[in-house]
């Protein structure tokens, strides 16, 4: 079926529901950021493959709304298909229930007008959101899955991978002890049960992990603790004898993973979740009898402290990364690498590979943390490029070449952009560019701030000296970061939006300022780093604790596209400082070649 087929037949279901408007977002059953394949409806019906997108189909038009990181790549996958981009960062961009809004005053028909959405694919928040601003219009919400019956030829079934434990050798702390402390603060919220569907939380409170989600080790599966028990939804063929003895042996009982319906339904006393991640379907299943009480999920919070024994493995998972990445660009320097580029026979994909085998030399890899984006020239400059062994660009040894990658390793997860020049004279706009994003990278990287501080007020830190140039970027500065989990999690984040999280010691977050100009390059430099408090016995503050960052990332920068007259002497010193910590702790992991190349990017400018 063509995208004109599938609109088609939708509309065919629409007109058979009663149904003027249809709306599929790009999400499943768990709020997830990643989802397994089964799940991806926009992707089926619009052939965008974006991870953030929301299709509207009406009766006459179809439309997709996404935000700045998929412009480009949005505008190419969705030519021909009669699907309408609608790009959300606009200021101009009016919100899916506004245009719909409007779509019903242009109508000017008595004829009332409903919209239909999946409430599986709806959080519970989502959802009430829009009946309420639905509602306020005249417009009705209907619950009801259209795609299922639609997609029946190739929809990948659910994942039905074998998860295995997660060792509290590298976890830090028992399961028993986070059912505890989670069961706790159930109980501080005034309930008695948690119902809990976010896949990452499931797999941290419960140190399992999976295979069921591309670049995320999760398990699909439900959660519900009770203060006397603990019960997990998943299908019973993913759960191996040792796992079934190792939950068992921690009072973790099992059912199949669509018995949690059925299961809430009888529950009894007063239940949290959080509406950001419950889907509407799940909470209309709860006893209608008992409290509900809608508090963001405390596994949230606890999972983004990290502990001492998770964050001395992210420092080892950070060493076995820079040792991947110091032989990925010391191949991509070599003379037979370069005289392969120079003959039009290495594509972004040929570096994605290589990367790849790199980092499957690493001691406890499991996977890449996402898709690797591999964007030469313009294509860096689609911030969630997305290149396949098809559609690659070919790499010459010129010009610039962005590569924002990561690993899940047992020890932790890692994610790393370092933009590079391949060769040719560099344009003293791209250094102006890249030096730009240095600076506030290092700034951001080097601030402290007082207790009590959120990521939105430290944003505008890495965009200062851009912004003085008339230059900024849609996406956000920082992102939290998971334990062998995901690679984008919260609460914490630095973004322009309001977020009332504060930053506290043990989370990680990215550190990530970028600048994209259309068809010539992208420009992103990335480190990951963990608030840590300042050392009060070395320097006098004027507060009593004051916070800070530690660097965990380890790999140097390009120096060759710096514009060394934009810095300062601060700013040198730490160049110099940080690509000194990485040759001490990465030179002695190398071999004596791959040593003498490392030292020559580290040495001192």
């Amino acid at each position: 079926m063509t995208v004109q087929d599938k609109l088609a037949a939708l509309r065919g279901l629409m007109q058979q529901e009663g149904l003027n408007a249809y709306i599929v977002p790009s999400t499943d059953p768990h709020a997830s950021e990643y989802m397994a394949s089964h799940w991806a409806e926009v992707c089926w019906l619009t052939s965008f493959t974006g991870e953030a997108g929301t299709a509207v189909v009406t009766l006459d038009q179809a439309l997709l709304w996404t935000d700045s990181r998929y412009y480009l790549q949005a505008g190419i996958e969705l030519e021909g298909t009669t699907v309408q981009l609608m790009r959300e960062s606009d200021i101009d961009c009016p919100k899916i229930e506004e245009w719909l809004v409007s779509a019903v005053s242009d109508q000017q028909s008595e004829v009332s007008f409903v919209v239909g959405v999946n409430p599986e694919m709806w959080s519970v928040n989502a959802y009430k959101e829009l009946k309420d601003k639905l509602e306020e219009a005249g417009i009705g919400l209907t619950s009801v899955d259209l795609i299922r019956p639609l997609w029946t030829e190739n929809r990948p079934p659910k994942p039905m991978h074998r998860f295995f434990e997660f060792d509290t050798r590298y976890a830090g702390e028992s399961i028993h002890s986070k059912l505890g402390r989670i069961r706790a603060k159930i109980r501080e919220k005034g309930a008695d049960t948690m119902v809990v569907s976010a896949l990452d939380e499931i797999a941290w409170v419960l140190n399992v992990r999976g295979h069921d989600v591309e670049f995320n080790p999760v398990v699909v599966s439900y959660l519900v603790i009770e203060q006397s028990k603990c019960t997990m939804f998943v299908q019973p063929q993913k759960i191996t004898r040792e796992v079934t003895a190792y939950l068992r042996a921690n009072d973790v009982e099992f059912r199949d993973y669509e018995e949690v319906f059925p299961y809430l339904k009888h529950i009894e006393g007063s239940v949290l979740f959080d509406g950001a991640k419950v889907n509407e379907a799940l909470y209309e299943a709860i006893n209608p009898d008992v409290k509900k009480i809608n508090a963001q999920s405390p596994i949230l919070v606890a999972k983004s402290h990290k502990n001492h024994i998770e964050l001395a493995g992210v420092r080892k998972a950070m060493e076995q990364d820079a040792v991947a990445l110091t032989r990925f660009f010391r191949w991509l320097e070599s003379d037979a690498t370069r005289a392969h580029m120079a003959a039009g026979r290495i594509t972004e994909w040929d570096l994605m590979e290589q990367l790849h085998a790199c980092r499957l030399q690493g001691k406890n890899f499991v996977e890449e943390s996402f898709g690797t984006i591999a964007g030469y020239q313009g294509n860096g400059a689609i911030v969630h490029y997305a290149a396949t062994k098809e559609t690659a660009d070919v790499v010459y040894p010129q010009e610039m070449l962005l590569l924002d990658s990561g690993g899940q390793y047992l020890d932790g997860t890692t994610d790393i952009t370092r933009t590079v020049w391949l060769g040719g004279k560099i344009p003293a706009q791209a250094k102006r560019d890249y030096t730009y994003v240095l600076k506030g990278h290092l700034m951001l990287g080097h601030l402290r701030w007082p207790r009590g501080t959120r990521g939105n007020q430290i944003d505008a830190i890495a965009k200062q000296y851009m912004w003085q140039a008339g230059i900024t970027y849609g996406h956000g500065t920082g992102h939290g970061v998971g334990h062998f989990l995901s690679c984008h999690e919260g609460p914490q984040n630095i973004r322009t939006d309001k977020n009332p999280t504060v930053l506290e010691a043990g989370q990680i977050c990215s550190d990530e300022p970028g600048i994209y100009r259309t068809g010539k390059w992208g420009i992103r430099t990335e480190n990951l780093v963990v608030v840590t408090p300042v050392d009060s016995t070395k320097e006098a503050t004027t507060e009593d604790e004051w916070l800070t960052w530690e660097t965990l990332t380890l790999f140097p920068y390009d120096t060759t596209l710096i514009d060394f007259s934009l810095l300062t002497e601060q700013e040198r010193e730490w160049i110099n400082d940080y690509h000194a910590e990485v040759y001490k702790r990465v030179s002695p992991l190398l071999n004596e070649e791959e040593a003498k190349w490392l030292e020559e990017k580290c040495k001192k400018i």
